[in-house]
């Protein structure tokens, strides 16, 4: 199963309006949703069976006994994250700030303190008829990285006969970005023609280089700025990357994604200009 990423490089480019209009061109058996800090693909495939979801932890975290806790300060005076806090005279731990790193556990002198797992998230899998996996991590939360790598990994363990399986990244090149790359064939990078869209796409391509992940470029919102447009276009070419379209800035779009459908469930100009990109982006996967 090849596996197809689409990532942006920063936030409200479109990327997951794109990944939504391939989703439904590829009439895809599987695709997921792995920007697990704000994720809303689920918002456009109209799911209607309902989902396994699982827990998911990620770092343990300390919890104090404060039956057994003789109030000795010890854990607070040696914790380097200040998660140790004194309330109402009981010491007790703020989870948002302990990083799991075990020194209380370590210094208490009564065996006061233990780590224990903690649940940073849910993990969601739609089974009924197409595979869907997506998650969501709990405010506050780290190891957004894992949980992206358990996102995909829920999706190719439930998956049977699927040729394509389409995912949506997150914005930026941090741990989920580089989780998402991880392992796919492909990425499209969705890019807009503005300065800080520009920086991005190069951070972007830069990073799955070193990945040796196989890339394509599409300009969303090309007619905002046609010199941008051509800019990118000359570093793809300077790149030697495919650069497979370019979608219109179309007010159609809005009034579909609130409706809560795909841009190719309607008739506008961008559903039409991402029908292209789409070929141009099969086109070289299936060489």
């Amino acid at each position: 199963m090849k596996q197809l990423l689409i990532l942006s490089g920063k936030g409200g480019t479109g990327k997951t309006t794109v990944a939504s209009a391939f989703i439904k061109l590829a009439n895809a058996k599987a695709f997921a949703d792995c920007d697990v800090d704000a994720p809303n693909l689920h918002l456009l495939m109209n799911q209607i069976s309902q989902p396994i979801i699982s827990d998911y932890y990620g770092m343990d975290k300390a919890f104090i006994d404060t039956v057994k806790c003789k109030s000795c300060g010890m854990c607070k005076e040696n914790c380097g994250f200040d998660a140790i806090k004194l309330v109402n005279e009981e010491f007790k731990v703020d989870y948002f700030s302990c990083e799991g790193c075990g020194v209380c556990e370590e210094i208490c002198s009564f065996d006061t303190i233990t780590l224990r797992p903690d649940v940073a998230g849910k993990l969601t899998l739609y089974t009924k008829d197409k595979i869907f996996s997506t998650a969501q991590l709990k405010m506050g939360s780290g190891t957004s990285g894992k949980l992206v790598s358990e996102v995909k990994k829920q999706m190719k363990e439930s998956v049977e006969n699927a040729d394509l399986a389409i995912i949506d990244g997150s914005p930026g090149i941090g741990c989920p970005v580089i989780a998402s790359l991880s392992g796919v064939d492909s990425v499209l990078i969705v890019t807009e023609p503005s300065l800080s869209g520009i920086n991005d796409m190069l951070r972007i391509i830069r990073t799955a280089k070193k990945l040796n992940v196989r890339t394509f470029v599409c300009v969303n919102k090309y007619d905002t700025n046609v010199e941008n447009t051509n800019k990118i276009k000359s570093i793809c070419e300077e790149l030697n990357l495919p650069f497979v379209g370019e979608i219109p800035y179309d007010k159609e779009v809005i009034k579909a994604i609130n409706n809560g459908h795909s841009i190719v469930d309607v008739e506008c100009k961008a559903g039409n200009a991402v029908k292209d990109v789409f070929k141009n982006t099969m086109k070289i996967i299936n060489r």
